[in-house]
């Protein structure tokens, strides 16, 4: 099982999660900020990734640490997780409709942190989330993963619904990258190391 399992506290939060790659049963998320639990349980559910999350942050404030240090967490487990990266597909592309709205992430667990990110909201706040906040998650995610990572919405109205159809996409995309394939033998790098 490609697992990992991390504390991790500040002045500003106490989070703990735990990953699994290869065993998507356990999905419990609390974080204090409604919306986020609903798109990473949407993450993970779709992605086929077991993932829970406790965290406790300094929302009297705003939930902006308490999102982007869950990113953080999260992107240093998937990179532990994934070990030496054998046999994995590398490589994960998903689009993903939400009812009027469309979203596509496109991954590359390559050693070499990049994001894209190509979304605009109409709306400033959903419950306690900030919107903006969507693109702190994905940076702090694929920059601790070390994965290339791109996010767009190519369309749509609803706020709820481009976000939730980026975090879905994303938990696809993540979900065919780290999948093992019998095809391939050691890592998928013409390098022949990924780092």
């Amino acid at each position: 099982m490609r697992t990992a399992t991390k504390k991790r506290e500040t002045f500003e939060t106490k989070i703990e999660v735990a990953v699994n790659l290869d065993d998507p049963i356990q999905v419990s998320i609390d974080t204090g900020v409604g919306f986020f639990d609903h798109m990473l349980n949407a993450f993970a559910r779709h992605g086929r990734i077991g993932l829970t999350v406790k965290a406790e942050g300094d929302l009297h404030i705003d939930s902006h640490h308490t999102v982007e240090d869950v990113g953080i967490v999260l992107g240093q487990l998937v990179k532990e997780a994934l070990g030496d990266k054998k046999s994995i597909n590398r490589y994960g592309t998903a689009y993903v409709p939400m009812d009027e709205a469309l979203g596509f992430v496109s991954l590359d667990i390559s050693g070499r942190p990049f994001l894209v990110f190509d979304a605009e909201f109409s709306n400033e706040k959903l419950g306690n989330f900030d919107t903006e906040l969507v693109q702190e998650f994905l940076q702090a995610f694929a920059f601790q993963s070390a994965i290339t990572l791109h996010a767009k919405v190519l369309y749509g109205d609803n706020t709820h619904h481009k976000i939730e159809a980026i975090f879905k996409a994303l938990g696809r995309a993540l979900g065919e990258a780290v999948r093992i394939n019998p095809d391939i033998e050691g890592v998928n790098s013409t390098k022949g190391l990924i780092e």
